[in-house]
């Protein structure tokens, strides 16, 4: 037996960390509109000086070189998240400081009880980078288009949030997580933050430490290390006023109803141990769903390594990595669709699962299937090719690494699949984090009704429409978190929304549309657009060449760099 012991609490290095926010908050509160712009645009730089080390901290960390193909997705999610949202927040900042309203009214739709707010590109630049990529957020039913304008970012708009210290609990698979928390926090709620580190990941704390540096500086900001010990005595510390955490149902649960022998009584009656406002985004069973249509072969392949993407980025270690593939029994595609699947698994250069627990969550997806096809060295690639039962591992639990199971529901059409596809991710797969639904232009043309049905009633904080919906995690503009309802005695995938440059109020949910098929082929196909491969796909030859120059481009956009750009995507 271990005689090893817990670290002891430093509570004083806690303690003094929140006294020195509770003195600082009073001064970020006073802090004109045009110093808090001013503090971003010295901020990006910092952002692009620590680029290259900080996405090298994570490369080394998942045990590959920072030279390797894989490395791209360490510069997506991490330098290329900070500047794109950095820079969200200007445009919007820059807008209200101008005098005009944070969206303009010509982005403000109305469809039946609906209102619509088109939130991507938010610039001129977006519309070249990510061209035919499109977003939309839908406010609850009731909300008027006047209201979505009149309400939107009242933090500078005479309705500031609360003078407050909020504790940012990070989460530890991406690196940007903590990062687009922190300027939530700041810029959208006026609050100044205590950002614990998560284990898993508190390499990237000097880095950040190095970009957030002013903010430091000025007492808005200080980083603490720690594990759940640490959580627990900072989410009880009377300095603390709200709370906002990344991670599982079973952190918040720890935090809000306690781990001993009376947290289920607590949580049935309703009595928490913790009762400041907390927010939270906590995964759940994403699907892909997969509609029925026209493929050609080029199709096939092009929405296999989409799908591939969505599983096996960062070893599908996020909580919006796609569990679930959703697929139309009777459709003559399926079968074809799942051959360039497992072709794109084969293909894949070696890496393996990094993250904590990993390897007993796969474990028990094989031991529940010991059919499943494994690929890759070691079999760290896991295709369950058809699950029956809804009591399955795979529909149950959260995997959180490189497993993709496959539920096959009746259907040879649009017409026949659709409802069915919906009603079961909706009612059968835990959380409403995000879901992807993959429709080809010809079918939704030829069922517009049936796929608007579909879009409406997914219920999904992000719903992305052949786009992988963890792009909206990314791009600033478009807000993320789980779809409303959660309680905190079913916290779901969680409550509230970040990364909210529009700074807008009633979400339901955020709407992603991206080109069916790459240019120059989608011209031909029904979704015209420039845009070539995208640097996100695992498939990208030149995904990390292109990313590194579209986060350089980002942060100091001029004509003269997308030359560079483009060459580079071109030949993805």
């Amino acid at each position: 037996m271990s005689t090893e012991t817990a670290p002891e609490l430093d509570c004083a290095v806690l303690d003094r960390a929140v006294a020195e926010l509770r003195s600082g908050s009073r001064t970020w509160t006073a802090v004109p509109l045009a110093e808090r712009i001013a503090l971003l645009e010295r901020m990006m730089p910092k952002v692009i000086e620590n680029a290259s080390a900080l996405a090298a901290a994570g490369a080394h960390a998942k045990g590959y070189d920072p030279a390797s193909p894989w490395a791209a997705e360490d510069w997506t999610t991490g330098p290329w998240a900070v500047v794109q949202n950095i820079g969200a927040y200007l445009h919007v900042l820059r807008r209200i400081a101008a005098g005009k309203e944070p969206v303009a009214s010509g982005a403000v739709h109305e469809r039946g009880d609906r209102t619509l707010v088109d939130v991507f590109p938010g610039t001129g630049w977006d519309a070249l980078l990510l061209n035919g990529f499109t977003a939309q957020v839908w406010l609850t039913p009731g909300t008027t288009p006047a209201q979505a304008i009149e309400r939107a970012a009242g933090e500078y708009r005479g309705r500031p949030g609360r003078t407050a210290v909020a504790l940012v609990l990070g989460a530890g698979n991406v690196a940007a997580i903590t990062a687009l928390d922190i300027l939530h926090k700041l810029y959208a709620e006026g609050q100044v933050v205590l950002a614990k580190m998560n284990p898993v990941n508190a390499y990237v704390r000097p880095h950040f430490e190095k970009i957030f540096a002013e903010f430091i500086e000025c007492g808005w900001l200080r980083f603490v290390d720690g594990g759940a010990a640490e959580g627990g005595y900072l989410a009880t510390h009377e300095g603390i006023d709200e709370i906002h955490v990344t991670g599982s149902g079973r952190t918040h649960d720890a935090i809000v109803w306690g781990t001993d022998d009376r947290a289920e009584e607590r949580r049935t009656s309703d009595t928490p141990l913790v009762t400041k406002p907390f927010t939270s985004e906590l995964g759940g069973i994403s699907p892909c769903i997969v509609a029925p249509g026209p493929w050609s072969e080029a199709d096939f392949r092009f929405q296999a390594e989409h799908i591939v993407t969505s599983k096996m980025n960062n070893s599908g270690h996020n909580c919006i990595a796609s569990q679930i593939l959703v697929l139309p029994r009777e459709w003559d595609g399926t079968a074809k669709l799942l051959d360039a699947i497992r072709a794109v698994l084969r293909e894949l250069p070696a890496r393996g699962d990094y993250y904590p627990g990993a390897d007993r969550r796969i474990a028990a997806v094989l031991k529940a299937h010991p059919d499943a096809e494994t690929y890759g060295e070691g079999e760290c690639r896991v295709l369950v090719p058809d699950i029956a039962a809804h009591d399955d591992v795979m529909i149950t639990d959260e995997v959180f690494a490189s497993a993709l199971g496959v539920v096959r529901l009746p259907g040879a059409t649009a017409a026949e699949f659709l409802p069915g596809a919906v009603d079961f991710a909706n009612n059968t797969l835990p959380g409403t984090l995000g879901a992807t639904l993959i429709v080809h232009p010809r079918t939704e043309k030829a069922e517009r009704d049936l796929v608007d049905r579909a879009v409406a009633d997914l219920r999904y904080g992000t719903l992305g429409v052949n786009c992988w919906s963890a792009i909206g995690f990314l791009l600033g503009f478009t807000p993320w978190g789980a779809h409303p309802g959660h309680t905190r005695q079913d916290i779901g995938s969680g409550v509230g929304f970040v990364h909210n440059a529009f700074l807008l109020e009633d979400i339901e949910k955020t709407v992603l549309r991206a080109p069916f098929a790459p240019a120059p082929r989608g011209l031909f196909g029904g979704s015209p657009s420039l845009s070539p491969k995208p640097p996100y796909f695992v498939t990208n030859r030149t995904a990390l060449t292109t990313i590194q120059r579209v986060t350089r481009f980002t942060a100091a956009p001029g004509l003269m760099r997308l030359p560079a750009v483009f060459s580079s995507a071109l030949r993805g």
